[in-house]
């Protein structure tokens, strides 16, 4: 039977283990600052709670010592996880991913330890001294390699922070298996033993920056190929200024060449409306080229302004005239930036279609940006019918068979966001899809 005495020791090294976990948070988070510091009280809670756990698991299965060392580890884990995304404020998987990347580093630190000091007549004092220092060297190596940086990097989209969780959380359980199993090795295979956990840690650690190092690369050709064609862009459109300016003065060549003639007849005030008319166009051709420009120039979110990049040229080249605006600069939306892109991408492609059976095809694109919100609306010219209760349904389409499947995509990504409203509607010609993007609670 467990005394008090145990117990105490089990809260004892528990707390030691909080502390190195701690240490390695720092540089796994990559964050320092006092507002961390003052919310460390609030994580003794940690190993107290899970101490008062195992006394009453050990009180119903006293002969089952490893269910009670997995409900004490995952405890554990699961308040560790709860104090890190409140100290941090972040997420839950990107918490929980920490968690168990610190539990890692922590189990591994506790094997090299334990390879330097085999003697079994060791003090504990010094074991505990050993296991510290191992701990603040090896974290000083994991900042030096800027662990934290590519971490952070690997975690930063959403969409993938939970498979990552679930990754680390295998391999957090799987160093624990062995950390449960090494009272069963001889003492002369507890050095490889030590020695394979390390290695799973090392492959850990080089498995996350390779991972963000690819994809920051990657992040990087993308960035290149954003600018190369917004550069394409704006050459063409200067491409188009310069033909317009030549155009003007060929036209106002020809209207001064005939001014003499046009003022012996006294026909003045007819050349002042034809050069009024002259300059009006030339300026609205103009102004909406540099228009289109500065519109674009404020939709700051990468994923959106390369699929708006794109969508234009192709829609120039197909002869479409598309008006982007964008009066405020759009610098973040209240959902993932990949499935917002995806829904764009879907409207636009829908868009573009239907505004080719018209006479003279357009699409107007409008973002505004606002306190807590984004809006976005797609319009384009349908003289179609169009039936509203059935253009959600999969497969529906008024181009045919396999077609249709756009609308029903759409709305299947906008489920997992019951802040977002998407709207529909369609008269005088003009069809038009909405959606509205509220800031998450």
């Amino acid at each position: 039977m467990l005394t008090l005495e145990d117990y105490l020791f089990q809260f004892t090294v528990s707390l030691i283990s909080h502390a190195v976990l701690v240490v390695y948070l720092f540089v796994i988070m990559d964050a320092r600052g006092r507002r961390v510091v003052r919310k460390l009280p609030a994580l003794l809670l940690s190993p107290l709670l899970a101490t008062l756990l195992d006394a009453v698991l050990y009180a119903r299965f006293p002969d089952h010592y490893v269910v009670r060392y997995c409900a004490f580890s995952c405890a554990i884990l699961l308040m560790c996880t709860l104090w890190i995304r409140w100290a941090w404020r972040t997420g839950f998987w990107h918490a929980f991913a920490a968690a168990c990347m610190a539990g890692m580093c922590q189990v591994a630190a506790s094997g090299l330890a334990q390879i330097l000091l085999l003697d079994s007549e060791i003090p504990y004092t010094v074991l505990i001294a050993v296991y510290g220092a191992v701990a603040l060297v090896s974290a000083a190596l994991l900042r030096r390699l800027r662990f934290g940086r590519w971490f952070r990097l690997l975690l930063e989209d959403s969409s993938v922070q939970r498979r990552m969780a679930l990754f680390f959380f295998g391999l957090e359980a799987a160093m624990e298996a062995f950390s449960l199993l090494q009272e069963g090795i001889q003492p002369e295979y507890l050095v490889p033993y030590y020695a394979l956990v390390l290695v799973m840690a090392g492959l850990a650690v080089g498995l996350v920056i390779y991972l963000s190092q690819r994809l920051d690369a990657s992040r990087k050709m993308e960035v290149q190929r954003d600018v190369i064609a917004q550069q394409q862009l704006y050459e063409r459109d200067l491409e188009a200024i310069q033909r317009e300016v030549r155009a003007f003065r060929h036209d106002y060549k020809n209207l001064l060449a005939g001014l003499s003639e046009q003022a012996g007849k006294g026909e003045l005030d007819e050349l002042r409306v034809s050069l009024s008319q002259l300059d009006a166009g030339f300026d609205q051709h103009i102004g909406e080229r540099i228009q289109a420009s500065v519109h674009l120039g404020n939709v700051r979110v990468p994923q959106v302004r390369s699929l708006l990049l794109s969508k234009l040229a192709a829609m120039r080249e197909k002869k479409i005239d598309c008006r982007l605006e964008a009066l405020y600069p759009v610098e973040r939306i209240g959902m993932d930036p990949w499935d917002f892109t995806r829904c764009l991408g879907i409207l636009l492609d829908n868009a573009a279609e239907a505004a080719l059976e018209a006479e003279t095809p357009w699409v107007e694109i409008v973002l505004l940006s606002q306190k807590d919100r984004l809006s976005l609306r797609v319009s384009n010219p349908y003289n179609g019918a169009i039936d509203p209760d059935r253009i959600w349904t999969e497969g529906f389409s008024t181009k045919g068979e396999r077609r249709g499947l756009g609308l029903s995509s759409y709305q299947r990504i906008l489920k997992d966001y019951p802040h977002t409203v998407a709207s529909t509607s369609w008269a005088n010609g003009v069809f038009v899809q909405e959606l509205v993007v509220e800031e998450k609670a």
